[in-house]
């Protein structure tokens, strides 16, 4: 049974996935938390990503099992990993949530303007991309800049340790600010904004294709049979590894025209499309996929750390704090909680806080928890609206998904049904998918038939929800 092991490393957490490469059944996994960062610094060190994957990597009996056939790392988009000639890490990696390169994000749109930055590479930078934070490093960190001599994004740095090579592939390379899906290449001029004396060929990594190996981790292998025997294996194969909003398109076996709602501590609306993207307002990102095609994305920053906030205030646990979002009536009684608590990345608010409208003598606990989680979906749906239209199914994903109220209030929102896959750690699951379609050479949609991807709850939303109003009690009190 050929296995491939999974890896999300995610701003809160590493998780290992090992599965049968012929089938997806879930073999072992393990998972390690990293240091929680609170923007509008939000840093962490590559070191400790390494040692949560080995934690991670060591309850899945990853580190011990020899048998392992191919691994892949999928990591949080957009961080800036910077090494110097000696390829040690320079400074702690600033994450996508960190909003201090929100300055410099706003000068480099204003260079060229936001129509041109989407059509050089799919986007309009925000704080969260990687050139912004480049921008940032060089303008408050001079001596820092100087040693650099690579730039590269989480998952990069983390194959490089596996494999010893320093790559990337399409899909995370394009949320960097410097690589154009629909030219397949990096766009070195946009670069030059940031410094146009370097020769930035040299700093960035090679982009790998969707199944192209990195190269391999480990040696050659004495392994111990069941029946006493040995047997030589080889090392494991390093896939290219991807972002981790693509390797969740992966994990859910998506198709051109579905949408996927992802509530975490942030939030995510993406779909697969067979054609690049390009929106001047900056709403949509116009990222690549894992695959070779596109994955049009909204981010936003504020989900379920929200409702948790929410949580705290009330002194009800989570689960608690659901069960009174479904015992208040859809629109919470005129109750509208505009979520912009950390600031905002769609929209572009950077320095926002939260609003609170509609607050009156009467208002109870189920209210204020039925629009925490109405003002999340509202906020993420606000930006969903500008994805390409598609007809496809409708996926509901991340932490959030396993709460009812998210369930409902998605589907009532949206007017349509939404799946939540049985699967928890899709981000994982993905990149083990990406592993085995290097392993075997098959194509990924059949990788994902045999894996059974798409099976999960079906829910149905309330024909009795007044959608358009709560919506539009959202986007007034959103207007400000």
């Amino acid at each position: 049974m050929p296995l491939v092991a999974g890896v999300d490393s995610s701003t809160s957490a590493c998780k290992v996935e090992v599965r049968d490469a012929d089938s997806g059944e879930l073999v072992s996994s393990g998972r390690a938390a990293h240091r929680p960062t609170t923007p509008p610094r939000s840093e962490q060190h590559p070191a400790d990503w390494w040692q949560a994957f080995e934690s991670a990597a060591g309850i899945a009996g990853v580190l011990t099992d020899r048998r392992l056939d191919a691994i892949s790392v999928a990591g949080q988009q957009h961080g800036m990993v910077v090494l110097d000639g000696d390829e040690a890490v320079v400074r702690p990696a600033k994450l996508w949530n960190d909003t201090e390169s929100a300055p410099e994000a706003a000068e480099l749109v204003a260079a060229l303007g936001p129509a041109a930055w989407a059509e050089a590479c799919g986007s309009v930078p925000v704080a969260a991309f990687t050139i912004a934070k480049l921008l940032w490093l060089r303008r408050h960190e001079p001596e820092g800049y100087r040693r650099v001599r690579h730039v590269m994004l989480p998952h990069d740095w983390l194959t490089r340790r596996l494999s010893g090579r320093i790559v990337t592939d399409r899909g995370d390379a394009s949320g960097t600010g410097w690589w154009s899906p629909a030219e397949e290449r990096y766009r070195p001029d946009l670069l030059e904004l940031v410094d146009p004396d370097r020769d930035w060929s040299e700093v960035l990594p090679e982009v790998l294709g969707p199944t192209e190996a990195a190269g391999t981790w480990g040696a050659r292998a004495d392994h111990a049979r069941a029946d006493g025997s040995w047997e030589t294996l080889p090392a494991t194969i390093v896939a290219p590894g991807t972002g981790d909003n693509m390797a969740a398109a992966l994990g859910l076996g998506m198709a051109p025209g579905d949408l996927a709602l992802s509530f975490g501590t942030s939030a995510t609306a993406f779909t697969v499309s067979d054609r690049p993207t390009a929106d001047a307002t900056g709403t949509v990102a116009g990222f690549a996929d894992a695959t070779g095609r596109f994955l049009p994305l909204v981010c936003t920053l504020n989900a379920t750390k929200v409702t948790d906030a929410v949580a705290r205030l009330l002194g009800v646990s989570p689960p608690e704090l659901d069960a009174l979002a479904l015992a208040a009536p859809a629109g919470a009684g005129g109750l509208v909680l505009v979520p912009h608590l950390d600031g905002e990345r769609t929209p572009n608010r950077p320095e926002a806080t939260g609003v609170l409208r509609g607050l009156r003598s009467d208002v109870g606990r189920e209210q204020l928890a039925r629009a925490a989680v109405e003002g999340v979906v509202c906020n993420l749906l606000e930006g969903a609206d500008q994805l390409p239209p598609g007809g496809g199914r409708v996926f509901l994903v991340g932490g959030g998904a396993r709460s009812r109220a998210y369930q409902q209030v998605a589907a009532d929102l949206l007017g349509r049904p939404v799946v939540v896959p049985d699967a928890d750690e899709l981000v994982a699951r993905g990149a083990a998918l990406q592993a085995a379609a290097v392993l075997t050479g098959r194509p990924f949609a059949a990788i994902a038939d045999d894996w059974r991807l798409q099976v999960g709850t079906v829910v149905e939303p309330d024909p009795g929800v007044d959608r358009a109003a709560i919506r539009a009690a959202y986007a007034e009190a959103a207007d400000r």
